[in-house]
């Protein structure tokens, strides 16, 4: 977190948390973040692990914990890649867990045993119906449901069935074990849920030890007490759960009695953060992978050159309530230019070139000039450039028939070239085959680094460049929004209709400063006038395959879309 977000931001869970505390019901606050292994952490994600972690460490005088912990209870949809992964990027976010890593799957024989307890108090029995018939008898918002012929069976039956189920003797979907709670309870939750189910798979951390497994509603509530978690933050959609993870509580032998209390997801504009439908966009290769950098995944921002401060900051800023909004990814990536901005050191890079040659400079000439590293941080220093006769510009930064508001280099113009000479026009040559500019001639004036132009003479505009001789040759991908509707979710012919055609462009040929090619995977900066590029991490290898990813530009523009 930000060091002034915890101050400055209160809401209605930490209110309760601050009574809680003041009146002795809970010495110490634990909270946990716990995410099933079976795909990626989004950026929706990245909200419940900040407020999770940073409610333990506002209290962190009190011994208060945060928990990381994986709800890893069907092996069907969950690999170690994806805890791997997870780890990874609750780290990368600033969020530590200490020594509080837990597994779902540690706790099987406890869930076993509450599950026993619940049958030999009548709470709970083995129902041998098909999926299809327990589904049709499940009723509906307006009718109650119907109760299983399987409802009253003995105890003594039901232990045994259990324990049949356990060693292996149904097949999948053969039998489950069903709470017995009310069937005409207005909530579609409470109407006997299924608790257990057989399920041969093996599994990421038990292997074959178990062929049953619990169901979320009932493994959650008791993960919590076994934990003693004393604060369960999840998001509304869990909100109609409530009741069955107080019954599961109440009813089990449980050593603590954890609070669940709710708040509203992060929803965003043009993003998509379903699990399913971004494990579809992966299978079906629409990006490069759970990383590529259009994908709204915490590895995908993070590959992209997104500062963890920045999403903790704009979490922060979000705040916690109950309402339901869609917020704009704007504030997202305001938040990255702030911090990039203030943190990253400048470079130049030329991304579609034009040679630029100033004639009053012979071939061997050299002119070292200084460029700011950061002129937001004075800290920062500067470092050397080599100024030559040959150099590359922005083709944009020439035009042979400029406009009266265009003030870069054009015929019977003078431009400055970022830190060094103020250049003026000389001519030009054109290729005979394509019509296209090929090479700009200049002459530099004299006196100009650092200085104003002479009287009479008319610059407005600075351009940057990079020294032929020195420069290094790069890939540059662009990258965009990944969908060009507000809100992909809801349009017409599905999310995948609505896919960016532009998400992506690569760049060949592109000329960079020198150093950038030897930097390392992850590294970040501004390319001057041209936006925030990260060096690729999976791409990019230091001295022989140079590969830079845009992170933002320096303004939004899609605002103007």
């Amino acid at each position: 977190m930000s060091e002034e977000a915890p101050a400055s931001r209160r809401d209605f869970i930490r209110e309760i948390i601050s009574e809680d505390l003041a009146t002795g019901k809970h010495d110490k606050i634990v909270t946990r973040f716990p995410p099933e292994p079976n795909g990626y952490l989004h950026l929706g994600h990245a909200k419940a692990i900040c407020l999770g972690w940073g409610i333990a460490q506002e209290n962190s005088s009190t011994g208060s914990e945060f928990h990381l912990r994986f709800d890893d209870t069907n092996p069907s949809k969950e690999e170690q890649e994806y805890v791997d992964s997870i780890q990874e990027d609750v780290r990368w976010l600033g969020c530590d867990w200490g020594e509080h890593i837990y597994f779902a799957s540690d706790y099987f024989e406890f869930f076993y045993d509450c599950a026993m307890h619940l049958i030999k108090e009548g709470k709970a029995f083995v129902d041998e119906q098909t999926p299809d018939e327990i589904r049709a008898a499940h009723g509906t918002v307006a009718g109650r449901g119907i109760e299983s012929p399987y409802r009253d069976r003995p105890i003594e039956e039901n232990v045994e069935l259990f324990k049949r189920m356990r060693s292996g003797h149904f097949e999948n979907v053969g039998a489950v074990l069903r709470a017995r709670i009310d069937m005409a309870s207005p909530n579609m939750h409470m109407r006997d849920p299924i608790i257990y189910r057989v399920l041969h798979e093996t599994h990421h951390n038990t292997g074959d030890q178990w062929c049953i497994y619990p169901m979320y509603d009932f493994a959650h509530p008791l993960e919590d007490a076994h934990e003693h978690v004393t604060h369960s933050l999840c998001t509304l959609e869990f909100e109609v759960h409530r009741p069955i993870y107080d019954w599961v509580v109440a009813n089990c032998p449980v050593p603590a009695v954890p609070r669940q209390i709710e708040f509203s997801r992060l929803t965003l504009n043009y993003t998509v953060v379903s699990k399913r439908k971004l494990l579809q966009l992966v299978e079906e290769e629409k990006v490069d992978g759970w990383d590529d950098p259009r994908m709204p995944t915490l590895s995908g921002v993070r590959r992209r050159g997104f500062p963890a401060e920045a999403i903790r900051n704009f979490c922060a800023d979000v705040g916690i309530t109950k309402f339901k909004g869609v917020t704009d990814v704007a504030r997202l990536e305001n938040e990255v230019r702030k911090i990039l901005n203030r943190d990253a050191p400048r470079r130049m890079a030329v991304l579609n070139p034009l040679k630029l040659v100033i004639l009053n400079m012979d071939a061997g000439d050299k002119v070292e000039v200084e460029a700011k590293n950061n002129p937001e941080d004075e800290a920062a220093g500067s470092r050397k450039l080599i100024l030559s006769r040959e150099l590359w510009i922005e083709r944009d930064d020439f035009m042979v028939e400029a406009p009266k508001k265009y003030f870069r280099l054009a015929p019977g113009r003078a431009v400055r070239l970022r830190g060094g000479y103020i250049v003026q026009y000389a001519g030009h040559e054109t290729d005979p085959n394509t019509g296209e500019v090929s090479e700009v001639h200049c002459e530099f004036i004299p006196n100009t680094i650092g200085q104003s132009p002479p009287e009479g003479l008319v610059c407005k505009a600075a351009i940057h460049w990079v020294s032929a001789a020195e420069a290094e040759n790069a890939q540059i991908r662009l990258y965009d929004r990944l969908f060009n509707d507000e809100n992909p979710e809801s349009a017409e012919g599905g999310f995948m209709a609505v896919l960016n055609p532009d998400s992506l462009t690569v760049i060949e040929g592109a000329k960079l400063e020198p150093g950038l090619g030897v930097e390392a995977s992850g590294f970040v900066c501004q390319f001057e006038r041209l936006g925030y590029f990260c060096a690729d991490s999976r791409y990019h290898e230091p001295g022989s395959q140079v590969v830079f990813n845009r992170t933002i530009g320096l303004r939004d523009s899609w605002s103007k879309k």
